[in-house]
């Protein structure tokens, strides 16, 4: 039957009509939406009527994704002078939601300029949603300073806009400030800071405004357990993240297969690989998101032929495939176990078999394969064929290589490129010096700090993170500022006691600095791993894990020490370093002192 017979519908005027007509049926169709369209023209609506065209635009854009923006905006610009700010709103929210952010802004500023209509308390919200698409900061504050000078600035949902576009553009102090300044703070609101902080590099703050939200009685939605599993995940905050899980089992979250495959990216990333195989086994529906973070962690935390293995069952499931990120597991377990033909062969089946275009995180991976095997020759010789410009990661894999496998000639040549990528990064410096000073070339050594001194820069401290009662305790080297710290430092004098009787001996070529070897000693004594393990033998019951998460590359006489300890202790301690996890138990490693 024809939505045009109607005898109810032809009782009323023409434009009346056709609205009614578009209420009724314009919900369902974009042809049915034609089909109204081409009535009203036939039946002499003009084109530029502005009623009828405010509720075309306005069932055109909110049509099932992607609506037919162009349609839309043809109808809007055929509409003589669009004085209703409804349909230029209706126009921004299309366009911001497709995530056509150029035109949303573009169309604010042909509002702003035609002076037909002013913006509402509803124009901003939708504008900020498409700026926050560009990540463009800039174009953000200033929209920020006319919504002050519009007086929008205390609208709730102003300001959960704004807080979102800074937060998403990384400039988590603005978005700080307005969400401290705002009266009244939503869950929305929670949401965006805390996620804010813990995808940009700051989850301590992201833990601590969890706390105060908690306090404050404002209970968590799914958005705030994946930002908080985030959080704990980054600096390795176990306890916090199993409270985290045990409330989300509470209120049946555990059900929703993304924050599945969020908890077992945090017991990966925490260290936990039983904890999280177990998750993974439990889990009755697996996509490939929760395939890819197992074959990760255990590629990270040392298990590389498990990785492998597990590799192999994904690929014999069917209707799974591999993606990019899979094989970059892949590639690192290969890295990371001295798999060097293997490793070939997947990078291999990756292009040819699945048609996956490397990315250039698949040639860091090639490369850091072949340096870490000690060919560092062939890793040059790799970076200068590559089909991309080698950006300053992979320069860095091989200074590093360099300095581990003693070529000091290629070593400075990798210098010099990343000197032309990123000037002024402290760890190239101390990577070269380390170098030199393991050659006894004290002068270069010298050099390499003047040179520090004067382009300020300044050597990155290492620190080492622990968690105990649901508070991370953070150590420097040589800290004493701890206020268990004299119990601290006994334990450390009777560990190196007792590691001596193993028979420990300090591996003074990991001290680059030119003095006598008894200052030496004491020098890698106070490594802050080293502290860091002392305080939780002092702070945890007998023969529970130790956890420690590094921000340097653990050195060859921590990693010797804390072999050590972890058999005279009788604890399994768990170190991640800035690239992977090492599994101390028993006297051995689960690196197998490959690394």
């Amino acid at each position: 039957m024809s939505i045009f017979s109607e005898t109810s519908v032809l009782l009323l005027p023409m434009v009346e009509k056709c609205i009614n007509l578009l209420q009724t049926y314009g919900v369902s169709s974009l042809t049915k939406l034609r089909q109204i369209h081409a009535f009203s023209i036939r039946n002499g609506v003009s084109i530029s009527d502005a009623e009828l065209g405010k509720h075309l635009v306005f069932y055109l854009v909110s049509l099932p994704s992607p609506p037919p923006m162009s349609y839309a905006h043809k109808v809007f610009s055929k509409i003589d002078k669009p004085i209703n700010v409804f349909i230029w709103n209706t126009l921004i929210r299309g366009y911001a939601e497709i995530g056509n952010s150029v035109s949303a802004v573009s169309l604010y500023r042909e509002m702003r300029v035609s002076g037909l209509v002013e913006p509402d308390t509803h124009t901003y919200p939708f504008l900020l949603k498409a700026v926050t698409k560009m990540a463009d900061v800039r174009l953000g504050e200033t929209i920020h300073s006319v919504v002050i000078r519009s007086g929008f600035g205390s609208l709730i949902y102003v300001q959960n806009s704004l807080l979102h576009l800074y937060a998403n553009c990384g400039d988590v102090a603005s978005a700080y400030k307005v969400f401290d300044k705002m009266p009244e703070k939503d869950l929305v609101a929670w949401n965006s800071v805390i996620n804010g902080f813990a995808e940009n590099g700051k989850p301590e703050e992201a833990l601590a405004l969890y706390t105060e939200m908690d306090l404050k009685g404002i209970k968590p939605d799914g958005f705030t357990i994946v930002s908080l599993l985030s959080a704990c995940a980054k600096i390795g905050a176990l306890t916090l993240g199993k409270r985290v899980h045990v409330y989300m089992i509470k209120v049946g979250l555990t059900r929703n297969l993304n924050s599945r495959n969020v908890l077992l990216d945090l017991y990966a990333r925490c260290g936990r690989v039983e904890e999280a195989k177990t998750l993974f086994d439990e889990m009755v529906d697996k996509n490939s998101v929760s395939w890819t973070s197992l074959i990760v962690g255990l590629a990270v935390n040392g298990f590389g032929k498990e990785a492998i293995e597990l590799f192999k069952k994904m690929e014999s499931t069917e209707g799974l495939l591999p993606c990019e990120i899979t094989f970059v597991g892949i590639l690192y377990a290969c890295s990371h176990c001295g798999m060097v033909k293997e490793g070939f062969q997947y990078f291999r089946r990756m292009s040819e078999e699945y048609k996956i275009e490397p990315r250039i995180e698949h040639f860091g991976c090639m490369v850091d394969l072949l340096a870490r095997a000690g060919q560092v020759k062939k890793a040059y010789e790799y970076i200068m064929k590559m089909p991309m410009q080698p950006n300053v990661v992979i320069w860095r894999t091989l200074l590093g290589a360099c300095t581990v496998h003693d070529d000091s000639d290629l070593a400075e040549l990798a210098r010099i490129k990343i000197l032309q990528l990123e000037p002024n990064h402290s760890g190239d410096y101390v990577l070269l010096s380390n170098m030199y000073a393991s050659e006894q070339r004290w002068s270069d050594v010298q050099k390499i700090r003047k040179q520090m001194l004067r382009d300020g820069v300044r050597k990155v401290p290492g620190h080492s993170l622990v968690e105990v009662g649901n508070r991370v305790h953070e150590f420097l080297m040589g800290d004493k500022s701890h206020p268990l710290s004299d119990e601290i430092y006994a334990k450390l004098e009777e560990m190196t006691d007792r590691l001596r009787l193993e028979g420990y001996v300090p591996q003074i070529s990991n001290v680059y600095v030119d003095v006598e070897e008894e200052e030496k000693e004491n020098a890698l004594v106070y490594h802050s791993e080293k502290i860091a393990i002392a305080f939780m033998l002092i702070s945890t019951p007998e023969r529970s894990p130790i956890r420690v998460v590094k921000n340097l590359r653990v050195c060859a006489d921590c990693h010797l020490a804390i072999k050590l300890v972890s058999k005279v202790y009788n604890r399994e301690i768990v170190v991640r370093d800035r690239s992977r996890f090492h599994h101390f138990k028993n006297g051995s490693c689960s690196c197998q002192d490959y690394w």
